[in-house]
């Protein structure tokens, strides 16, 4: 324990790495108004905000054995990442809809989903049966056959090191999304699954703080934006994706060396339409609903809800779209990365 810093030290690769607690912000307007079966001790691991809970597996993800075939969806929380997974894994395997009906947290696992609290949920229920990919995410990912298909929110400096360091030929797809959709996607994706029950101006307070779970936002963002040049990283935005999804379908097949015929191209782009996601069982998440429904923790909601670019610019206050609006303008000048006018 460092006391000068108030926090605690674990060595990770055989250098020493810091994990303060996050703040009195998280327990205010976040932890405390969770069902308290999602409560936990949050830290900053490298600056991820986590449960401590993590600490228990970053070495397991550190040292994680990546292979040459391995594609990976990275990915801040509620940016798009289903959607993109479904895009991913139909390309991939060549239009295989019948094999899609497979669940997609199955064929596209959640990689750090044991280490982010859903172990502790389950020591908490025993009565409630949960499948590995949610209790043992990161053994299940590994004994995956090839090729392997991994979904993540881990920012890139805390990726598994040999995907961090090229030393593979693994594929990277991220997808990135304005702050203030993802925000306000993100406050109901924790109603429904955590049983929040905060304000939307509470869940932007300590969005804007960039002391939600798996914060911060933009070093999320930078982390792979930086590395958008590099030839086993392809980025998308959500934005790009509602507004000409056939392009990026293009660009990501030839990302992942696949040829689509226009024909193949219009097809996949009807399966991913948004009344199909959200009616299609395979990548809707029910089984993941209905268990925080058993366990009393869910509200009234689907977890793909509504898919639209501006949003957030509905449904905030005056106050937090100028706040935002200002953050969001401060973060992406001069990165050259921009989303649509009027939803940053």
């Amino acid at each position: 324990y460092d006391k000068a810093h108030n926090c605690k030290i674990k060595t990770i690769m055989s250098a020493p790495v810091e994990y303060p607690p996050v703040g009195d912000d998280i327990e205010n307007l976040f932890n405390c108004k969770l069902n308290p079966l999602h409560r936990h001790n949050y830290i900053r691991v490298q600056g991820h905000v986590v449960p401590d809970s993590f600490l228990n597996f970053v070495d397991p993800i550190i040292n994680f054995e990546v292979r040459d075939d391995d594609v990976w969806v990275c990915s801040f929380p509620k940016t798009g990442t289903t959607w993109t997974q479904e895009m991913v894994w139909c390309i991939a395997n060549d239009l295989n809809f019948e094999a899609a009906k497979t669940s997609l947290a199955l064929r596209f696992p959640f990689f750090e989903m044991a280490a982010v609290g859903t172990l502790e949920i389950a020591e908490k229920m025993p009565d409630l049966e949960f499948p590995p990919h949610l209790i043992d995410s990161v053994n299940y990912v590994r004994d995956l056959p090839s090729p392997r298909f991994i979904k993540t929110h881990l920012p890139f400096h805390l990726l598994p090191l040999q995907l961090q360091e090229g030393q593979t030929g693994a594929k990277i797809v991220y997808v990135a999304r304005n702050a203030k959709d993802t925000c306000l996607s993100f406050y109901h994706h924790n109603q429904l699954l955590m049983g929040y029950g905060g304000t939307l101006d509470d869940f932007c307070s300590i969005f804007y703080k960039e002391s939600v779970p798996f914060s911060p936002f933009w070093g999320n963002i930078f982390g792979y934006w930086k590395r958008r040049q590099d030839r086993n990283l392809l980025f998308l935005t959500f934005e790009e994706m509602k507004r000409d999804l056939a392009s990026s379908v293009r660009r990501t097949a030839k990302f992942l060396g696949k040829d689509l015929t226009d024909e193949q191209v219009a097809v996949l782009c009807d399966h991913l339409s948004f009344e199909k996601m959200r009616n299609n069982p395979a990548v809707n998440h029910e089984d993941l609903v209905d268990i925080c429904k058993k366990s009393g923790c869910s509200q009234e909601g689907e977890f793909i809800r509504s898919g639209q670019v501006g949003e957030g610019e509905k449904k905030f206050s005056p106050d937090w779209v100028m706040r935002f609006d200002q953050w969001s303008e401060e973060n992406l000048r001069g990165t050259g990365l921009s989303f649509d006018k009027n939803s940053s």
